[in-house]
């Protein structure tokens, strides 16, 4: 084995002998100088280059993901906007067919009634008529002189009988003619009425036809800036997705508590059925497998049951059946998640039952007396309470469809969103790490020139002797790492 005074030349003088070498070290590096220099240039240039180049396409991948995020969300809200779009103008048309469809002839009659309630107005306002021609002939009459005599007199006084009798006469006709026209006005008034009732109804109808309008109006506006692709639509787009995707993570960790409620609550059963000591692997059973396989297939059905009400659209096949084979699937889901809720509540019965005789055997073997159990009402209770919660499990389980679209749709936004930025984060650390390669390219080249600094020296002095001049200072290096000129 070789050691350190096998390399001195002066194994007595090791000072010279390191002298000697790093003069020698140095000789030789000042000689691979130029070689060196082409190779910490070409190295530190190309990983660089390539490192930039890295960067370049993750930003351009970044900037695709981001247009198609952008894309695909304002697909999204095109399509939830449309279908909003098309339930609102439902809504206006069951309005408009039910309330509204006979509003001709309602207005046909309206105008019929007015006409004839103002005919029977403009009768009872007549002014009478004027007074007839005999009563110029009572008035010359009365402007004889009544001392005549007797016969005169008796004359004037049934001139005046008669007129006073045609007098009472024409005024009693006159008030039977107006207390008519009164009862006519009288009996108009709860037709009146009827009419304000039914205008009030109209005006109601008009006004609920007038608010969704206004929501139509207000959706279209919403639509065509969506269609537009503005940044306005983006960014309600992006909020309303992050909203829907927190509130479905919320609500999926509820519907995981209740399946796991729901696990608990068939698993020991289930042991029973499958086989207790059965095992897929050295910690996982059968029986657990079995109650988990339960829960999901009920989650399925309640899945297709979603699906096949129109309710959610994660698969357009089944939302595009026939209505014939619709509603045969309804039916067939329905079934099946009514048979498998009443297995579950059988299955929860004879959990209580396993619970009861474990409970008793364990009694029997430590010889002690048994526990006083309550056989009336209040024992069967907890019974009850798991038979129930066994048989509505599974019904609260199909409604997890809803809240699982809107995870999986906002998810997809959310998790394109974070992987652009990611991506894009990613680009700018290559970015930096390739400048600072390219200035560590720099920094070994004048590392390499330190270690040769004594022959630099000494080529400087003999190139500054011989042009009669200062010493030649190195000259810089541009982007590239190369010598500038």
């Amino acid at each position: 084995m070789t050691s350190m005074r096998d390399w001195m030349i002066w194994p007595d003088n090791i000072a010279l002998s390191v002298l000697v070498l790093v003069l020698l070290a140095m000789i030789g590096l000042y000689a691979v100088r130029a070689p060196m220099h082409g190779i910490i240039r070409t190295a530190a240039y190309a990983l660089a280059t390539a490192l930039r180049l890295a960067a370049r396409w993750l930003f351009a991948a970044a900037a695709a993901m981001k247009e198609r995020n952008k894309a695909v969300l304002l697909a999204q809200g095109r399509r939830e906007v449309g279908q909003r779009i098309e339930r609102e103008f439902e809504r206006v048309g069951i309005l408009v067919t039910r309330d509204l469809q006979g509003y001709p002839v309602l207005q046909r009659k309206l105008l019929e009634a007015i006409t004839r309630i103002e005919e029977d107005y403009k009768k009872c306002g007549e002014v009478p008529p004027p007074p007839p021609d005999w009563v110029e002939a009572v008035a010359a009459v009365a402007q004889i002189k009544t001392g005549g005599g007797e016969v005169v007199q008796k004359i004037l006084d049934e001139i005046r009988q008669s007129v006073e009798r045609i007098h009472d006469k024409g005024i009693g006709e006159y008030r039977r003619a107006y207390e008519e026209r009164h009862d006519i006005l009288e009996g108009a008034l709860p037709f009146w009425r009827s009419i304000e009732k039914t205008l009030k109804f109209v005006d109601k109808k008009m006004s609920d036809l007038a608010d969704n309008a206004a929501t139509v109006d207000t959706q279209m506006k919403k639509y065509q800036k969506i269609a537009a692709k503005t940044d306005e639509a983006e960014a309600i787009l992006s909020n309303s997705a992050f909203t829907q995707f927190n509130i479905a993570v919320v609500v999926l960790t509820i519907a995981l508590g209740g399946a796991f409620v729901n696990f608990k609550l068939i698993a020991l059963p289930m042991s029973e059925m499958v086989g207790a000591g059965d095992y897929i692997t050295a910690s996982l059973r059968t029986s657990e497998v079995a109650a988990l396989v339960i829960i999901l297939v009920e989650a399925s059905m309640g899945l297709f049951l979603m699906e096949a009400l129109r309710i959610t659209h994660l698969f357009p096949r089944i939302s595009n059946l026939n209505d014939r084979a619709r509603r045969r699937m309804i039916w067939i889901s329905l079934t099946l998640l009514v048979i498998l809720a009443g297995v579950e509540a059988a299955l929860a019965l004879m959990r209580d039952m396993l619970i009861a005789d474990k409970q008793a055997l364990v009694q029997s073997l430590a010889a002690a007396p048994a526990a006083a159990t309550s056989d009336g009402w209040v024992g069967r209770i907890p019974t009850a309470g798991q038979m129930l919660l066994g048989f509505i499990l599974p019904f609260a389980l199909a409604f997890v469809a809803i809240p699982l679209e809107s995870f999986i749709h906002a998810g997809r936004n959310i998790g394109g969103s974070m992987l652009a930025d990611l991506v894009r984060m990613l680009a700018f650390a290559l970015r930096v790490l390739g400048n600072l390669t390219r200035h560590l390219g720099r920094l070994l080249l004048h590392f390499y020139d330190l270690l040769v600094v004594l022959p630099l020296m000494v080529e400087h002095l003999v190139k500054s002797l011989r042009g009669g001049g200062p010493a030649v200072r190195s000259r810089p290096l541009d982007s590239t790492g190369e010598l500038k000129p």
